[in-house]
């Protein structure tokens, strides 16, 4: 037999309960509309072997530290080899692209950053051969949205 109406504590407790749950599920689907909006930025450099040690002690002790006045979010830094090449591959997470392209104008156009180029290419030569840049946008089903913490 179903008792009488419940009392009020469970009333209250129930639409609570109710009320969390549903604020939990639509908070995730907001935070998952807005990390899927996060973009990667993947760059290839061919580097030379004869100075390679000048190339990484400028970015690591130089365009890494300027990048990073920037706001740019160094995910991860690696070094390759495609066939007879040297390369060194980096990736970058951005919230949007207006943001990575607004931070790398102000990072290319900045004076510390010009001066440091200037004398590192006087001192050793060209450091960098080839560019390649791609814009990496994460599928709906992207085991991750974000990589950088």
């Amino acid at each position: 037999m179903i008792p009488g109406p419940l009392p009020q504590k469970y009333r209250i407790l129930i639409a609570s309960t109710a009320i969390l749950t549903l604020a939990v599920i639509v908070g995730s689907l907001a935070s998952t509309g807005e990390q899927q909006k996060v973009i990667h930025e993947l760059r290839i450099y061919e580097i030379f072997d004869a100075n390679k040690k000048a190339f990484h002690d400028r970015f690591r002790d130089h365009a890494m530290r300027i990048m990073a006045k920037y706001d740019f979010k160094i995910v991860a830094t690696w070094e390759s080899k495609k066939d007879s090449r040297t390369e060194f591959v980096y990736l970058l997470e951005w919230p949007d692209r207006e943001t990575m392209a607004g931070r790398w104008e102000k990072f290319l156009r900045d004076q510390e950053w010009i001066k440091i180029k200037k004398e590192t290419g006087e001192m050793y030569g060209p450091l960098v051969g080839e560019i390649q840049d791609r814009t990496l946008y994460l599928t709906d089903y992207s085991p991750r949205k974000a990589l950088a913490k």
